[in-house]
């Protein structure tokens, strides 16, 4: 099972990632590694503290929610990870997202406490996203008490769905009240996203302490910025 070590691999250095990006206290978060061709994907286990992982004790799941192997408990968010791969990598395949990480950052965690969608006020943040960063609506009673986790996965989907937003070019979102969950094309980029999220998060509420009624950036900014890093004519860092 040589996929299967390198999923608990690449999922074990993503939730050491999470810890020293300073991103989760405790065991406030966790990171996943999908491999889309065997449907499966290696996520942290429940309540393990990060100094106590190992990439044996990562716990391997498929799209349908079944433990494939590990002996301990998957994290208690695993449904949400198991709705976002299946929704957003199976029937997007030009995503590409192979890692998810979810986290309780303090900054990200106040815009979602706020249920604010954090505008693009800087070339920070038009760097790594043209659009706000999304924040989806509280989640309902009645999904709360259906299946909550499961039920977070399909509120971020269908908020994705409604706002016509691509998860290929918007890695991140806020869920109303609880924090932010952040993809990418491995477990390490999930991350990476996520520790971007929590900076863009600070800034933009920075931006406000100082001027609350600052505009986003000029459309034209956000553009050039976009492009020179991920356009046709990106120039940004060095040629392959």
């Amino acid at each position: 099972m040589d996929a299967y070590i390198l999923l608990r691999e690449q999922a074990f250095e993503a939730n050491l990632e999470i810890q020293k990006q300073n991103l989760a206290i405790y065991t406030w978060g966790n990171a996943s590694a999908f491999d889309p061709e065997r449907a499966v994907f290696a996520i942290k286990p429940s309540g393990v503290p990060y100094d106590k992982l190992s990439p044996e004790s990562m716990v391997l799941v498929d799209l349908e929610g079944k433990i494939v192997e590990g002996k301990l408990k998957p994290s208690s968010d695993t449904k949400t990870h198991q709705v976002l791969y299946r929704e957003f990598s199976q029937r997007t395949p030009e995503s590409g997202i192979k890692g998810i990480t979810h986290t309780h950052s303090p900054y990200a965690v106040a815009w979602a406490q706020a249920k604010k969608r954090v505008p693009v006020f800087g070339t920070t943040h038009a760097d790594h996203s043209t659009e706000e960063i999304p924040c989806t609506d509280y989640i309902s009673e009645q999904a709360l008490k259906n299946d909550y986790e499961f039920e977070t996965g399909n509120l971020i989907v269908e908020h994705f769905r409604k706002r016509k937003l691509n998860p290929a070019h918007v890695t991140m979102v806020l869920v109303a009240g609880h924090g932010p969950f952040t993809w990418g094309e491995s477990a390490a980029k999930s991350v990476y996203n996520g520790a971007v999220l929590e900076e863009i998060c600070k800034m933009a509420l920075l931006t406000l302490s100082i001027d609350p009624e600052a505009k986003p950036l000029p459309e034209y900014i956000v553009r050039k910025h976009w492009e020179r890093k991920h356009g046709p004519g990106a120039y940004y860092g060095q040629s392959s």
